[in-house]
């Protein structure tokens, strides 16, 4: 059983720049069939947006969407783990932040995302939310 952050988290996480614009973030999202990518400016994290965060605070603005900022609306990075991060460590940073995803860092850059789902995973594999993080994507 895994016991580090390291052991479950997603490695190489996608990133994108403050400046891109939320159709384009909204395409990457769907070309690597994922709900969340990392906001980075200059290599440092910035924050994290969701595909929700794209509809909820993007999408409502109107108007030419290609001049919407993903800066504008990303979730700011409050909480962070390193991959050395006991797993336990991780989901009370989650309790305590009220998140469902935490950033990887190590050396002031971030290396992953560790997800609610891939804690259900590891911890309690009979749980709704690790077979609903488990199962096949809808296609």
């Amino acid at each position: 059983m895994a016991g580090k952050v390291r052991d479950i988290m997603t490695g190489s996480p996608v990133t994108v720049s403050p400046q891109d614009d939320i159709i384009t973030v909204a395409k990457k999202m769907r070309d690597e069939d994922i709900g969340a990518v990392l906001v980075t400016d200059g290599g440092d994290l910035r924050g994290l947006v969701t595909d929700r965060d794209l509809v909820v605070r993007g999408l409502v603005q109107g108007g030419d969407l290609t001049k919407v900022d993903v800066g504008g609306v990303c979730s700011e990075a409050t909480a962070s783990v390193s991959p050395d991060d006991s797993l336990e460590s991780a989901a009370k940073l989650m309790r305590e932040h009220a998140v469902r995803r935490l950033p990887v860092v190590e050396d002031g850059r971030p290396v992953g995302i560790v997800s609610l789902g891939d804690l259900a995973i590891e911890k309690d594999e009979q749980s709704a939310v690790a077979d609903i993080s488990a199962a096949k994507p809808n296609v």
